[in-house]
């Protein structure tokens, strides 16, 4: 790769923090020039612009992401997760032939350490989280979490230890473009729809979550759902060995047997974990969470009682399923990572017999909300509607014989008419089932909002008149 580099024209596509974390590990090797585009305009990349000024070889292209940019000079691309796919600066490189690679690619040429990867359409970002903390109470030192989490994995290149574990959450967009990357376990959570706006259709996005096994050798592991039909059909494709994770006894892996979260050895006798009723994370969907991180925790050789401790301490991250405050009675939970309709359904679930008042809506990302409508009919009392896709998610709960919503401008909005309808003893969850990008930069800029909005309400909401629709 340093070949590829040194004396050489690179390209990367997106200033978000993936985009920045490249242009940083590109700009050590001596690169002749580095030009960084996004389609955002330069006053809405303030922060960016001024990160980029230390260096000394960056042309920006800062408005668009112009097809004039690809030339034959470029040794290569990198395209930052979440730039779409199909915008002509990519189908001119295709023409041209220059090669686009995305940041994990490029990451991963300098990362000596081993990987665990975690993909999945749901609870990526809690099972790395968990993954970790299981590592960590095992003593693996360093350990980090990375990739879609928090850390973009060029930023470790060169910093991290070889003897260390990164543990990182792989998003499809970062899963499409690689070429080499290979993680010694790769873990695949579940399937459903999602991200259609940006892979045009179920079976592109599938392709591209299923890329995490590809570069995979018999010397690796591949962790799978054997409760999803989509992820366990995998098996025939992955050339590493096969461990799973269910909500019943497997063969070998991690399953679940008369209460007990259990450790399935061939040739040993089945080791029980922790009890069902210890997990400290709650829900349904988090025990699929718990089992698949115990399984890849478990292959890459954390110790089984340390697995145990952990499920029984770790209480989930910022922004899934997070308890933020009590007023007056009702319970604030902020799920701003509840970017799916599926998301969604599982954070309703996972609060059995209580009152909800739901806020939800944002980005369009092509999804269908019909399932999630029959689920809202039945586990929420008032919904909040925002964003772009409020008057989609109206129609499609209308469908139910829902009528009980509400549209709101913005959070703010949002947040003061959840707090008026809702009652002693409700829930509010803010789960959106949609992105954020309509409206803030990433999801965790929205869920700081609904924090701060419920931080202030004993001091502005003072009166609890009821709303009426329209």
């Amino acid at each position: 790769m340093i070949d590829l580099i040194k004396n050489k024209e690179i390209l990367v596509v997106g200033m978000a923090r993936s985009g920045l974390a490249a242009v940083e590990l590109i700009s050590q090797y001596d690169a002749a020039r580095i030009t960084v585009s996004d389609s955002k305009k330069p006053a809405d990349l303030k922060s960016e612009l001024s990160q980029l000024k230390r260096y000394q070889n960056v042309d920006i292209a800062a408005g668009s992401n112009s097809p004039e940019l690809v030339t034959e000079n470029l040794s290569f691309i990198v395209k930052s997760p979440g730039v779409p796919p199909h915008i002509d600066i990519f189908k001119k490189a295709s023409e041209v032939g220059i090669p686009v690679i995305s940041e994990i690619e490029l990451a991963y040429a300098f990362i000596k350490a081993p990987i665990i990867g975690v993909t999945g359409t749901n609870g990526k970002t809690t099972t790395t989280a968990l993954i970790t903390a299981m590592l960590e109470e095992s003593r693996f030192e360093p350990v980090i979490s990375a990739g879609n989490i928090g850390n973009p994995l060029s930023g470790l290149a060169g910093k991290f230890s070889p003897q260390g574990i990164i543990v990182a959450e792989l998003s499809s967009f970062q899963l499409e473009d690689i070429k080499l990357f290979r993680p010694f376990v790769a873990v695949f959570l579940n399937f459903a729809e999602d991200h259609l706006d940006y892979h045009g259709s179920i079976e592109k996005y599938f392709k591209a979550k299923v890329r995490i096994l590809e570069n995979q050798s018999a010397g690796d592991y591949a962790v799978l759902n054997a409760g999803d039909r989509a992820v366990a059909s995998l098996q025939e494709k992955s050339r590493g060995r096969v461990l799973w994770f269910d909500r019943s006894p497997v063969h070998v892996g991690v399953g679940l047997e008369d209460g007990w979260i259990t450790l399935y050895n061939p040739g040993s006798e089945p080791r029980k974990i922790c009890p069902r009723y210890e997990v400290a994370l709650p829900g349904d969907h988090n025990l699929e969470n718990a089992l698949a991180a115990s399984t890849a925790a478990w292959a890459a050789g954390a110790d089984p009682e340390a697995i145990g401790r952990t499920l029984g301490s770790f209480r989930g991250i910022e922004h899934r399923l997070e308890y933020v405050r009590t007023v007056n009675g009702i319970d604030f939970i902020n799920d701003s990572k509840g970017t799916n309709p599926g998301a969604t359904i599982k954070a309703l679930e996972s609060f059995p017999g209580r009152n909800k008042v739901l806020i939800a809506g944002g980005k369009d990302k092509g999804s269908d909300f019909a399932e999630l409508a029959k689920i809202i009919k039945s586990e929420v009392r008032k919904l909040i509607l925002l964003g772009e896709t409020k008057d989609k998610l109206a129609e499609a709960v209308d469908k139910t014989d829902f009528s009980e919503y509400l549209l709101v401008a913005d959070l703010k909005e949002a947040v003061s008419a959840a707090f008026k309808e809702a009652q002693p003893g409700d829930l509010i969850l803010l789960s959106p089932a949609c992105a954020s990008w309509d409206m803030f930069n990433n999801y965790e800029e929205r869920g700081e909002l609904f924090k701060e909005l419920v931080s202030y309400l004993p001091a502005e909401f003072k009166g609890k008149e009821k709303i009426t629709n329209g």
